[in-house]
């Protein structure tokens, strides 16, 4: 791996464990096995270094999110498979947690790519919603883009609650409600 893929990959590790506060460009250096020269010669300091951080976590999680509402299946099975994909819990969203760290908030820059991945992560599953009305899955009383803010908000809550409660279950138990309400609303033809 070359050393500003280290320095991104350390950065990314580090804003997930610490958040952006704590993450130093010691702590970085150190974890990527750079030096601040390194660190300097390829990005514009601990900023611009973080923005490459964000952006690179942003697209993983949404290139993870779009195999499942890509795959077969209809649109309930194909929410489901992204709502219960494998992930580690009590570490939370790395994106989410960003959300929790005012200078990340405060930084319209570092701002950006998380906003833009919640719109993103939204739309497309506002979208595999739309398409399970079109095809009847699911009734017409369903909202596509309320109910996909709700899904997503329910993923994040649900990041929360488990870290809270030290117990991935609370996770779990949200994530199982959401999808009973969505099945509720699937018809016959689901």
């Amino acid at each position: 791996m070359s050393t500003p893929e280290r320095l991104i990959e350390s950065t990314r590790e580090l804003l997930w464990e610490r958040g952006y506060v704590g993450t130093s460009p010691k702590a970085i250096q150190q974890r990527a096995g750079a030096g601040q020269g390194s660190m300097y010669h390829h990005f514009t300091g601990k900023p611009g270094l973080a923005l490459a951080a964000i952006r690179r976590t942003a697209q993983e999680l949404l290139d993870a999110a779009e195999e499942r509402f890509a795959g077969p299946g209809t649109a309930l099975e194909r929410i489901s498979a992204y709502l219960l994909r494998e992930r580690d819990v009590l570490k939370g969203c790395p994106i989410g947690r960003l959300t929790q760290d005012p200078d990340v908030m405060a930084d319209p820059e570092l701002r950006r790519p998380v906003d833009e991945t919640f719109d993103r992560l939204r739309g497309r599953i506002a979208a595999v919603l739309a398409e399970g009305v079109e095809r009847g899955e699911f009734g017409t009383a369903l909202d596509p883009a309320r109910t996909a803010s709700a899904v997503v908000a329910v993923l994040q809550g649900g990041y929360v609650l488990a870290r809270a409660e030290g117990s991935s279950e609370p996770f779990h138990q949200a994530v199982g409600g959401v999808l009973d309400l969505l099945a509720a609303h699937a018809t016959d033809r689901a």
